[in-house]
């Protein structure tokens, strides 16, 4: 079957669930093709094959003030006559005069471009299914925002809220017009059950062609976390650091032998190093860039246990937050520390996996990074002894056989129409 895949992002940039998709979907003989906005980002150049791609620039503009001016223009149009939208739209009617699709996919974190797939949808009678890897309400505030306006601080306010009122809006009629919605947690489920009750859960994953576990011994302990940090109030170090500072305090570690490495974006970085100083364990601190993709599972595989940030699921704090790396990190089979739990699914997940805590407490956090440092200094590496078969259920192909599954049945329901 031949698939459109309308995305607000795909490979080379920060694309993985649609990227790793349409590799898995094109092994099993399906044809995936994707519409998708440039986005200048080389962190999954590794996953572009030759899926047949077209991307859509809708920004110009080169000068630091030029491109600022454009991006808000940009956002003004869209708000006021989804520009965006109609853009992709015009661009996909041409790609579709190709023939023989049988159905569109549309993936995204918020609401672009989820009104041009529906009407593209439309228009064509085809077979449509959302799939929303992100929603707005997971978050503890106003994350969802990838830029932030810096006028008037009540003005802000004001402008965040009309701007998060219509990006609602306009998804949920859309989604109320889909055949199914997909998702990434059983939470994610519930909520969007609310406005189409044929919803499905499809976690993220890990792909078993790059993550899976080597035994690499090391000359020093390392624990690593790759990903942003969002904010504090979404994910919240200071369990892990209390810990860090109390061992470093009754002289059990050194900087030596011991070290946190960061692989961030520089505002998450800055967030880092200013906490690290309020404990007093800067000199355990090492900070990276980004880095590609392609370079995660050798750097996951040589570490010593991997940090999984995150909060307590509440009213006030993030909801059913389950990203990617949180099933890279289960992949590799090294000892995972969550902190701080949500008390929620990321700990479920992680009792099921037997691969490692989600602490609610300091002295949870404590007792863990000793042990697995007690068994470093023994033999070199840890590991984590996971329920393999709970594992390979949230693996990238097992993804593509259910989406395939769900567009299986779609087709079949079309044909008996």
């Amino acid at each position: 079957m031949k698939i459109l895949v309308i995305c607000d992002m795909f490979p080379p940039a920060f694309g993985p669930r649609m990227g790793y998709l349409c590799k898995y979907m094109q092994k099993a003989g399906w044809e995936p093709v994707v519409i998708t906005e440039q986005i200048y980002d080389q962190t999954f150049d590794f996953l572009r094959g030759d899926i047949p791609v077209t991307y859509i620039n809708y920004y110009k503009a080169t000068g630091k003030i030029t491109k600022k001016l454009e991006w808000i223009s940009v956002q003004i149009l869209d708000l006021l006559f989804q520009y965006k939208d109609q853009k992709l739209v015009r661009i996909a009617n041409q790609v579709l005069k190709e023939g023989g699709f049988s159905g569109i996919l549309c993936s995204t974190y918020r609401t672009f471009p989820l009104p041009a797939a529906q009407k593209i949808a439309e228009k064509h009678h085809l077979p449509f299914i959302a799939d929303l890897r992100d929603i707005i309400e997971q978050y503890a505030s106003d994350e969802f925002m990838t830029h932030i306006f810096k006028s008037i601080p009540w003005l802000d306010k004001k402008i965040t809220h009309f701007f998060k009122s219509r990006l609602l809006k306009r998804r949920n009629k859309v989604l109320q017009k889909a055949d199914y919605i997909t998702t990434i947690s059983p939470w994610h489920v519930e909520i969007l059950k609310l406005y189409n009750p044929a919803t499905y859960l499809i976690y993220n994953g890990y792909d078993p062609e790059l993550f899976f576990p080597q035994l690499i011994k090391s000359n020093q302990f390392i624990m690593v976390y790759t990903g942003r940090l969002i904010s504090l109030a979404t994910r919240d170090p200071r369990l892990l650091f209390q810990a860090v500072a109390r061992l470093d305090k009754e002289g059990l570690i050194s900087p030596l032998k011991f070290r946190l490495h960061w692989y961030m974006d520089q505002s998450s970085n800055d967030i880092i190093s200013l906490l690290a100083e309020e404990f007093q364990i800067s000199q355990y601190m090492n900070y990276f860039g980004y880095v590609s993709a392609a370079q995660i599972p050798l750097i996951l595989n040589q570490s010593s246990i991997l940090i999984q940030l995150a909060n307590k699921m509440d009213k006030s704090g993030p909801k059913g937050i389950m990203t990617t790396k949180l099933f890279e990190s289960l992949a590799v089979e090294k000892p995972l520390l969550c902190v701080r739990s949500d008390e929620a699914y990321l700990e479920a997940t992680i009792k099921e996996t037997n691969s490692g805590i989600a602490a609610r407490t300091e002295e949870e956090v404590y007792q863990f990074i000793l042990e697995q440092y007690r068994s470093w200094q023994e033999k070199g590496y840890t590991s984590a002894h996971v329920n393999k078969k709970t594992v390979e259920l949230f693996s990238r192909k097992r993804q593509a056989e259910q989406f395939i599954a769900l567009f299986t049945e779609l087709e079949k329901k079309h044909l008996h129409e």
